[in-house]
């Protein structure tokens, strides 16, 4: 065998992780979700195993996150999930257990589990679903349908290839509880065997839990839908405001746009997780209630139909929020390019003029320097001349045949010449030292 991946006996065995169980009816289940954070869902793992423990049985493994107990007469399954525990208590049901079902007044469904250790399950109670599944022949179904549901909201549908009926009306009852029945169907050829009856009391149980995990990012979305509507009139005011701003109220409105932008962002960060988790939880609820396969029963809604009804709006309005808090960042980043783009030509307006007037400053200076240039060669012919006349005196003595004063003014053009055109040179030496190289070819 080559060398195998560490995490290839991780990932393969994913897909036989919590699998359904092979039930039989008559059947109750108590199916409760902890909404828990990772404290609590540490504790429920300790809380398990206190229940275990009492009942001599061992603890689930450490990073387990299933795990299965067997009672004589229970059986308990424990999920840990990202956000919630679930507890499931499957227990077969007795003849005394049918006919208080049929009469309305269904027996406790964790009968043997200790109520305070049930009533402590950490975490806090997001759904807690009781339900039956009992063959069609064992009890009145009609009569157990009408004791146990809202006639004005009660659903009805055949599932799984028309061999069992479904029935809820999705109310919370006084315990907190919501009700479903499976009228399962025990002869051929809609006989219903262990492994189907389990696969769909699980998918019935993921429904609810799901349902509820899905509606989590509802009152966020309430939340953000108030605040998008104040965020979009402060947009509004600040996109006017753009429009007819001086130059010297830009700085405070590119303020206020930023500080819009920035409460955008914290509210999407506050609120992008909850909206992304809905919309996977509302796609495997999807999945789910397409998997149990309903037709519904002729005068009665499906359990499909009315969770569209019901459920869709909520969900529409998780897609609403999120779609506004994208739109409204755009138009925010809009605006600011708006703004930035005045400021940004205001400021090359400003760096104009202001070459401008170094321009002009540098035109007074090459004046001012002309003007001293001028100064600079009379002042230095001055004294050239003037050494110069004492050279004259003292070659007068040794035979110069010429006054001093009469070379002197003859010397006088030459020297101021000489002196001119020395400081001229000495100027283009500096400047062709100094400017950089510019390519006269080009505009």
């Amino acid at each position: 065998m080559p060398t195998a991946h560490p995490l290839r006996a991780e990932l393969h065995h994913e897909l036989h992780a919590r699998p359904p169980e092979a039930l039989s009816a008559p059947l109750a289940v108590l199916h409760c979700v902890m909404w828990a954070d990772a404290a609590a869902r540490q504790q429920s793992r300790a809380h398990l195993a206190s229940l275990l423990a009492a009942a001599g049985l061992p603890a689930p493994p450490e990073g387990a996150n299933f795990h299965r107990a067997q009672w004589p007469e229970l059986t308990l399954r424990w999920e840990q999930h990202t956000e919630f525990v679930a507890w499931t208590f499957l227990r077969p049901m007795a003849a005394a257990d049918l006919q208080a079902l049929q009469a309305g007044a269904p027996r406790d469904d964790a009968d043997g589990v200790p109520a305070a250790w049930l009533a402590a399950l950490p975490g806090q109670c997001l759904t807690r679903l009781r339900l039956w599944a009992v063959p069609r022949e064992a009890v009145d179904g009609a009569a157990a349908v009408r004791a146990l549901f809202d006639a004005s909201s009660v659903t009805g549908s055949t599932v799984i290839s028309h061999s069992s009926d479904l029935h809820t009306d999705m109310r919370l009852q006084a315990d907190g509880s919501l009700r479903m029945l499976v009228l399962v169907g025990e002869h051929a050829p809609g006989r219903v065997t262990p492994r189907r009856l389990g696969r769909l009391v699980q998918r019935l149980l993921d429904i609810e839990t799901y349902r509820m995990a899905a509606l989590m990012g509802l009152p966020a979305a309430r939340q953000s839908v108030a605040w998008l509507a104040s965020g979009e009139d402060e947009l509004a005011r600040l996109a006017q405001a753009v429009q007819h701003a001086a130059p010297d109220d830009e700085a405070a409105l590119l303020d206020r746009l930023t500080r819009l932008a920035a409460q955008l962002e914290g509210h999407y960060a506050a609120t992008h997780t909850r909206f992304s988790a809905s919309a996977a939880y509302f796609s495997l609820l999807d999945q789910r209630l397409a998997e149990i396969a309903e037709t519904r029963i002729e005068g009665m809604q499906s359990l499909h139909d009315f969770m569209q009804r019901r459920l869709m709006p909520a969900m529409h309005t998780c897609r609403s929020a999120e779609r506004r808090q994208a739109a409204l960042s755009a138009r925010i980043e809009r605006v600011s390019g708006l703004l930035r783009t005045r400021v940004e030509v205001e400021q090359q307006q400003s760096s104009r003029e202001l070459l401008a007037g170094m321009n002009q400053r540098q035109e007074l200076q090459l004046k001012l320097q002309s003007t001293v240039e001028g100064l600079s060669v009379a002042a230095i012919s001055y004294y050239v001349l003037g050494l110069l006349g004492y050279l004259l005196k003292g070659a007068q003595r040794v035979g110069w045949p010429f006054s001093a004063e009469a070379s002197i003014a003859a010397a006088v053009p030459l020297v101021v010449l000489a002196v001119w055109w020395s400081l001229r040179r000495l100027h283009h030496r500096i400047v062709g030292h100094g400017a950089p190289t510019t390519d006269r070819s080009s505009p």
